[in-house]
């Protein structure tokens, strides 16, 4: 059996050969814009953070206990000491601390310099202003010491990281307030065709809801892009023409969907040609094969698939690497596992599939996938469900069960 839809009068760009003529052709965004902390997150460093201060910027207890000296106790036995204070965590003790004393401490507590030991409070026993400690108590633990986090000047975060949830807590641990982040990546996107009908409306003969736009919607949710949605695009050929040229003018990308396939009211390859330039047209993937690359003025253009399941894996594939490029975001490659395929799986030589899968983990850690469903490009349902790609070679000429197989995860799904 051979893949039909891969014979062509020329052979079809593979999917290797076209990312990396995207990589070739995509420049980062030029300029950046200072933010506060709390709207910092998603966004990518334009430079990097460095800490005004040492992080802990003061020796403080690392749990609740009693702090001491060691020098003036002999620990092979047990030993008493006198209580003379209370260290809190935002009030610490302002004394000296005298031989044969010891203070009350709480997590976070600052110490006093002479303390260099702290005996967490189970191990001691308290009789008014006594404290008995046990023979062998461990001496010069449980002390975070000014700086062994992070020292003044070091690094917190590197240009050119896009900042996540953790990142915000650790530049907040160091006092930042504002800095600085590349602009966002602007972005348009529109469907295209005649038989669209709005969400909400009612559905006539012939026609389907518009679902790309909410399903691109959702996948260009991100804080380093702007987005601007431009709606339904009528099958006008003057009429896609003028938005794409006006939409080029004031974005960096722009996104379709529909139209650049080979019907006769497919225009988008045709506007491309005349008004832009075409990097390339139909790759060897599936789903996904009519996925157009280009520019228009200083604006990229992709214009993806028509059918929903071909919109989705061409976005994650292509587009995203793409935009993440653009952003200024470091390339990072997407996690891979091997699984053991536990149904059969058709598929014809020809080109590289993208099939919808279930990724499921035993108690022992190994991995298994088994398909979601029927494998069509207008079956979302299938996708709906899985949580993975089951990733074919082009070559690849069918699957059995029992056979390994390459597995990437579909966007944040998690492993069942």
């Amino acid at each position: 059996m051979i893949d039909s839809c891969s014979q062509e009068s020329s052979p079809l760009l593979s999917v290797e050969a076209a990312l990396a003529r995207i990589k070739g052709a995509i420049h980062p965004v030029a300029g950046s814009e200072k933010v506060v902390l709390k709207n910092a997150l998603g966004r990518v460093l334009s430079e990097s953070v460095y800490s005004p201060i040492n992080i802990p910027h003061e020796r403080n207890s690392a749990m609740d206990g009693y702090a001491l000296s060691s020098n003036s106790i002999n620990r092979e036995q047990p030993f008493t000491l006198s209580l003379a204070g209370t260290s809190w965590a935002g009030n610490s003790f302002k004394e000296k601390l005298q031989p044969g004393q010891c203070i009350r401490v709480f997590t976070g507590a600052v110490l006093p310099d002479q303390a260099d030991s702290v005996i967490m409070q189970e191990q001691v026993r308290a009789d008014g202003q006594a404290i008995h400690f046990p023979a062998n108590a461990p001496a010069r633990q449980n002390i975070r010491e000014i700086g062994e986090d992070i020292m003044r000047g070091s690094v917190l975060c590197s240009h050119p990281k896009k900042l996540n949830a953790i990142d915000l807590g650790l530049l907040a641990s160091a006092g930042i307030y504002e800095l600085a982040v590349k602009r966002p990546v602007k972005i348009a996107f529109f469907s295209t065709g005649d038989e669209l009908t709005p969400v909400g409306q009612p559905l006539q003969p012939g026609k389907i809801y518009d679902s790309n736009r909410y399903s691109l919607s959702g996948l260009l949710a991100d804080a380093s892009h702007s987005v601007t949605d431009m709606g339904v695009i009528a099958d006008n050929k003057q009429l896609l023409e003028d938005c794409l040229i006006t939409a080029a003018k004031n974005h960096d990308v722009i996104i379709t969907t529909g139209g650049a396939s080979v019907g006769e009211a497919d225009y988008v390859r045709e506007i491309l040609a005349r008004c832009g330039e075409v990097n390339f047209w139909k790759i060897a993937i599936k789903p996904g094969k009519p996925l157009a690359f280009g520019k228009i003025g200083c604006s990229y253009f992709f214009g993806l698939p028509g059918n929903p399941v071909s919109t989705i894996v061409t976005y994650q594939h292509f587009v995203a690497p793409a935009l993440k490029q653009l952003s200024g975001a470091p390339e990072a490659k997407s996690l891979q596992l091997k699984a053991t395929c536990t149904s059969d799986l058709k598929k014809a030589p020809g080109r590289q599939e993208f099939q919808r899968g279930i990724l499921m983990q035993d108690e022992n850690g190994d991995f298994f996938a088994v398909s979601s469903g029927r494998q069509g490009a207008n079956i979302l349902s299938s996708l709906s469900r899985a949580n993975c790609y089951i990733v074919l070679p082009a070559e690849c000429n069918g699957v059995q069960a029992g056979d390994k197989v390459r597995v990437e995860l579909i966007l944040d799904a998690e492993i069942i």
